[in-house]
């Protein structure tokens, strides 16, 4: 299996090569050449490996089909040592909760962090650390968080052997639980660099560094966020985990609703869809930044300034330039790189939007698709939050309370729609506050943890001041 740039590069490139690289060299996403086709037969195999074998065997077949480069074995031991009961509090991993007729949460929070970028952390910090060691390398990795991907990461990376993490988050713009997981931490392997500025200019620092060809070979700069095709590919396991645990046959489909800010879970989906998984809908659930909604309403991608990126309860999806979307428009426009990069290298950076409204592909990205969307505001939150606790004894957090709303919009009947879940609710305890009255329950081991000596380097955002840094640290 080889990868392809969404952008056209010439280069073809191998699993292992493009895990430790990020971003293209001309600046595109890494794609695979063709997605795996899972026929009836396969499926049936990956339906009883899950319930017989357990998740660690469906993400080992799954992740089989697109990785050639690391031997059967050694995989399949770094699937079974990543997905455990012991690091994710269940056997399942992903444990379905029925709400209510067709709906549904996928319980994705249940890892080290509690939150589901955990589901694919862990495989990517076991993954690093086996192929530095195998190279003989180190790598020094750079990310943006708006939320949950920075602890997600640095706990899944500290310690490992090899590795460096260098975070950037904006600065005082996540719940106070979430930088208290992140800044807390004192592993000498570990920096956080909170960026004045919101997500999107921490991304933007990221994609610059990245692209300065020079600097990340000089020192070895690696990205974890789901711009790194192996994170994504991880979260493709959690769909076909969920799909088998809903149905009973494979002629049964069943919808998924993602909140979504960054495109990348949702975009796990658009592959696990191409490879045949019988998917119905892709829902797309945005809060106030809704420039994913606004796309997939009216083929309109106009991303937003710091000045109008909205700062809302559901702030990991404080993100108004979606990095992830490159991959689905790609596929949505036949896989055409020149004009890909028309798109996101030039027609963005010229004008800060494109149109494809009057396109014929953009009619199939809900017809050949199946992407649908909706937006929730804070008061639909409070009041989603509310009524789930009330009617179902289940407190969500405020992400997947977006997703609940925006959900109930779009089921259909007979479709079993499937909300991924995204966080544990004490990772936004102010918000529960308001919607319950009463703060959500918090696991022993984070007791105090907002009270504990911080670790942290305040900044502008300033590409410059941040390479300055990382050159320091890396001496």
């Amino acid at each position: 299996m080889l990868y392809v740039s969404t952008r056209g590069h010439t280069d073809r490139k191998h699993f292992c090569d493009i895990l430790l690289e990020g971003l293209a060299p001309d600046g595109g996403l890494y794609l695979p050449e063709r997605y795996p086709q899972i026929d009836d037969a396969a499926l049936t195999r990956l339906r009883r490996a899950y319930h017989e074998q357990g998740y660690a065997e469906l993400a080992f077949q799954i992740l089989s089909l697109y990785i050639d480069d690391i031997p059967a074995a050694d995989l399949k031991r770094l699937c079974e040592k990543t997905y455990t009961a012991e690091v994710f509090g269940t056997g399942e991993i992903v444990p379905l909760r029925h709400l209510e007729n067709s709906l549904w949460l996928e319980a994705l929070s249940n890892g080290p962090t509690l939150a589901f970028k955990d589901m694919a952390m862990q495989l990517l910090g076991n993954l690093f650390e086996y192929e530095l060691a195998r190279r003989g390398e180190t790598l020094n990795i750079l990310g943006a968080t708006s939320g949950d991907t920075g602890s997600a990461a640095e706990y899944a990376m500290k310690g490992k052997q090899g590795v460096r993490v260098f975070m950037t988050s904006p600065h005082g713009r996540m719940s106070a639980f979430q930088q208290a997981q992140m800044f807390s931490l004192q592993d000498e392997n570990i920096h956080n660099l909170a960026i004045e500025g919101v997500f999107d200019d921490c991304q933007d620092i990221v994609k610059a560094v990245s692209n300065d060809l020079a600097f990340k070979r000089q020192y070895k700069i690696g990205t974890v966020n789901s711009i790194n095709w192996a994170r994504l590919l991880a979260q493709v396991v959690y769909y076909f985990a969920g799909y088998v645990q809903a149905t009973d046959t494979n002629d049964q489909t069943v919808s998924f609703t993602v909140p979504s800010g960054n495109f990348g879970n949702v975009c796990a989906g658009h592959v696990a869809r191409m490879m045949g998984l019988p998917i119905d809908q892709l829902v797309v659930a945005t809060n106030e930044n809704d420039v994913l909604d606004e796309f997939f309403r009216t083929g309109v991608y106009r991303v937003r300034g710091s000045a109008d990126t909205h700062e809302t309860s559901s702030p990991s999806m404080d993100i108004s330039k979606a990095s992830n979307f490159e991959r689905f428009v790609f596929d949505l426009l036949g896989r055409d790189g020149a004009r890909t990069q028309a798109l996101f290298g030039e027609a963005l950076a010229r004008d800060g939007a494109f149109d494809l409204s009057g396109d014929p592909a953009f009619a199939e990205a809900a017809g050949r698709y199946g992407f649908v969307s909706g937006k929730s505001t804070h008061a639909d939150r409070i009041a989603t939050i509310r009524d789930t606790f009330q009617r179902f004894g289940v407190t969500i957090d405020t992400h997947t309370a977006d997703g609940v709303k925006v959900a109930r919009e779009h089921i259909r009947p007979g479709v079993p729609m499937l909300v991924l879940e995204t966080a544990l609710p004490i990772k936004f305890a102010e918000t529960i506050v308001e919607a319950l009255g009463q703060p959500p329950e918090r696991p022993a081991k984070f007791e105090g943890i907002e009270a504990l000596p911080k670790r942290v380097q305040v900044m502008p955002a300033d590409v410059v001041l941040v390479k300055a840094y990382i050159s320091r640290h890396c001496a």
